[in-house]
Parts: structure tokens; sequence; C-alpha cells
């Protein structure tokens, strides 16, 4: 009995595993392809190089800058007596914006004011004396050196009492205040911002290579903030070395802004245009492949898929300036990288 079950179980196992095989391997398909056979033809586009004249332009993000910006802080401490800006309003340069207590100050220059009267009245009677041979000439000296001395005081308290105010120190807009007056103030009370917003400046980067293309007196076109219309500056600087980070050109223009429609701080879209350019190869962005070491195209030669490494130039939004590796009348696949490799077979679908 005991022999009987056993059979009967090998037989279960063995039954179970023609069940797997029968319904869960596949058989090998008869038609597979064979090692050495003819692997399967890729269709393809392609595009026909051919040299052009384009006009040469350098897509770039910025910001807005001021022209002129200072956050206003007094040079000494003490209480804030009187503003005299009204937030948010154009003032001229000179013009006086706050006043802090100068009381103590200003009594000093009275007294000084009041000794060197009185020092001037007595050299003026005493230069008669000397011509009488009144007094000694050193005598003398002494009187006009002791009013010289009230005059140099005089200068300290007037140099003093000047930094108790704050005047504008260009014509701009000045921004909100963060103080009231009675409020005690120190030079590390920022009292608001004064920012001179015509023209604007635009600081943007740009790719080391293209440094050499760029020049003072360039024009750049962006878009920046909530201003609809596209704007236009002037290039008037360039740093004059290579941001190590980035590997980029640090450069800055200028644009009019009369009507205020642009602001400080506003993210920018920028096309810097350098000219037209002829006789360029250029070539669909499509059939440009990122590689380890740069980038590579693949061009059609004898029904197959040939790899050529490449260097670019200016992009545009749909076309690459090819500057080595290529040719007039190559012809560069466009379509189906997937499946493309070194001498695989291609078929031309379609040529441009």
């Amino acid at each position: 009995m005991k022999g009987f079950r056993t059979l009967l179980f090998i037989a279960i196992v063995i039954a179970a595993l023609l069940l797997i095989k029968f319904f869960f391997i596949p058989y090998p398909q008869l038609n597979a392809p064979k090692p050495g056979g003819t692997a399967p033809v890729v269709p393809v586009s392609a595009f026909i190089v051919r040299t052009s004249g384009v006009n040469q332009e350098i897509f770039a993000t910025g910001s807005l800058q001021a022209n002129e910006e200072v956050d206003l802080h007094p040079e000494v401490s003490g209480k804030l007596i009187q503003i005299f800006f009204k937030e948010g309003s154009r003032v001229n340069k000179g013009e006086l914006l706050i006043k802090i207590n100068d009381a103590d100050l200003q009594a000093q220059l009275h007294k000084t004011d009041i000794e060197k009267k009185l020092a001037e009245d007595r050299i003026k009677r005493n230069e008669k004396l000397l011509e009488m041979k009144g007094i000694s000439q050193e005598e003398f000296d002494g009187l006009k050196n002791a009013a010289e001395v009230l005059n140099a005081e005089r200068d300290v308290l007037m140099a003093q009492i000047a930094k108790t105010e704050i005047r504008a120190p260009f014509n701009g807009i000045i921004g909100l205040k963060t103080v009231s007056e009675g409020s005690f103030v120190s030079p590390q009370t920022r009292i608001a911002s004064l920012q001179q917003t015509d023209p604007l400046k635009i600081d943007f980067s740009i790719p080391e290579k293209y440094a050499s293309m760029v020049k003072n007196g360039d024009v750049v076109s962006f878009l920046a903030g909530s201003a609809g219309k596209e704007s236009k500056g002037k290039i008037y600087a360039i740093e004059p070395k290579v941001d190590e980070a980035t590997r980029t050109i640090h450069i800055r223009a200028l644009c009019p802004n009369s009507n205020s429609a642009l602001l400080p701080g506003a993210f920018t879209s920028i096309t810097l245009h350098l000219g037209e350019q002829n006789n360029v190869l250029m070539i669909p962005t499509e059939a440009i492949i990122p590689v380890l070491k740069g980038k590579q195209v693949f061009v059609y030669r004898d029904g197959k898929a040939e790899p050529m490494k490449v260097e670019s130039g200016m992009r545009n939004d749909s076309t690459l300036q090819i500057t080595s590796g290529l040719s007039e009348n190559d012809t560069v696949i466009t379509t189906g990288m997937m499946s493309l490799k070194p001498g695989v077979a291609v078929k031309l679908t379609s040529v441009k």
C-alpha cells in the first residue's frame, strides 16, 4: 500500500511538470532568425546638408537690475525727527530725505560762531596796535592762530551735522520706509531703498565659446516680466574673464525705461543678435545625439548608417550649426535613432 502511494505521488508530479511545459513554456519559433542571418532594415528619414546664410543669434536668460541702487542707512545714531520723502516717489540728487536730532551740535556750532566773531573782531582791533607797535608780531600771530582753530572746529561741527542728514545720492525712486518719525536709528538701521530705473541694466551670461563674437554696441532683444512686448538694449560692458564655475562670460547691457514699464529684478529671456553669416552648414536639431565626449550624428552611406562625431556652433529654434565633422551634400539621418547602430542597414523613406 505504501509503495502504491509513492508511485501515485511520482505520477502526479510528472503530470504537473508536463502541464507546465505544455502551457507555460513556448516552443522555439520555427521562423526565428538564425545567428548570422540577415538583420532587418530600419526605415529612416534623412536631411541633405547644404550651406546657407543664417542670422546668428544667441539665446540666454538673465535679470534686470537698477542702473543705480542703494539702501539708505544713517551715518550716526540718534532720534529720527523728520522724514521728508513720500514712499514710492521720485527724488532728485541732493534732496534731503531724513533728519536726525542734532540739537547739541547746533548749540556747539552757535557757540563756536560767537567765539569766531569775537576772535575776528579782536584781530581787527589789534591790527592797528601792531602798526603802532602796541603789540608784538608774536602776540598778533597768536590771535590769528586762535581764530583759525575756531574755523577748524566749526568745520568739524558742520561735518558732524551733515552726518545727521541723509540726502539722495542720485535721481531715482525711493521705496517703502522701514521707520517712523521718533524712532531711534543707528548705522545698522535700513531707512529705505533708492533705485534709478531709467535706464535699466540687463545682466546675462553666454558660453565662453561665443566670447569672440560679442562686442560692445551689439543689440539684444528681450522679454521681461509682465511686459507683453519685446524690448531692446545695447551691450556696454563685458566681463574680461571666464567664470571658472560655469565657463560663461558675464555681459551687461542698458535699455531705456522712461515709462517705468520694466522693473528691476525681473527675469528676462534674451536674444543676442550677431548679424548674418554665409556658407553655414545647418542641420535639424533632432539629428544630434549626445555622447560621452561630445555630439554625433548618423549619416547614410551605401545603404548603411555610419556614426560621425561633430562639433556645433550657433543654434536656433529648429536647426544647429555644424562647424566640423560634416560636409556639404552629406545625408544626415533624422529619425529612428533608437534603432541605429554602426553599420546597420537603413532604408530612406523621405529625404529633405
